[in-house]
């Protein structure tokens, strides 16, 4: 198996349900995580499960480069009912898009949020997050991208999320 189509730690390859080798860019990404965002950002709890950077040569037409990063669950996050907030999953959304967007440029470049438009589709709760994040158009100057939050118990969506970046 071709180890660039979706690194995973976790076990399997998620596209084909095969073993992946790791590499240096999956240390890479996470190592992301530490040096470019805010030391807030860093206390969500994110870690990096997946990066998909080089297309298959099974893939369909809708395939699309991404990352799939996991928010570890914690009371700290969560408002009154043990609900995780929507502050921490926005964040979560963002950051993983930047992290798809690292996949896909096959490296760090400067970037900032310009948009970010968020649907909640329901409640997630005592539940680590996971973000899937794919990049829709990655530009010279702006990238756009899609992530898709569902709750890592039963895997059903909590949000979808479309974003905006300037490339600076």
């Amino acid at each position: 198996m071709d180890y660039r189509r979706r690194l995973s730690d976790r076990g399997n390859c998620h596209s084909c349900n095969r073993k992946p080798r790791l590499d240096r860019s999956l240390s890479r990404k996470r190592r992301i995580l530490g040096d470019v965002f805010a030391p807030w950002v860093r206390d969500l709890g994110l870690s990096v499960d997946g990066i998909d950077y080089e297309r298959p040569d099974d893939a369909g037409p809708d395939w699309q480069p991404g990352a799939l990063l996991r928010m570890a669950f914690s009371e700290r996050l969560c408002r009154h009912g043990g609900v995780v907030c929507g502050q921490a999953l926005m964040a979560l959304a963002d950051t993983a898009m930047v992290i798809a967007m690292v996949a896909a440029s096959r490296g760090y470049r400067p970037m900032t949020t310009v948009d970010q438009t968020t649907h909640f589709m329901r409640a997630v709760t005592a539940s680590d997050v996971l973000a899937d994040a794919r990049v829709v158009r990655l530009g010279r100057t702006m990238s756009f991208g899609r992530v898709t939050l569902s709750s890592a118990v039963d895997h059903k969506p909590v949000a979808m999320v479309s974003s905006a970046f300037a490339m600076l």
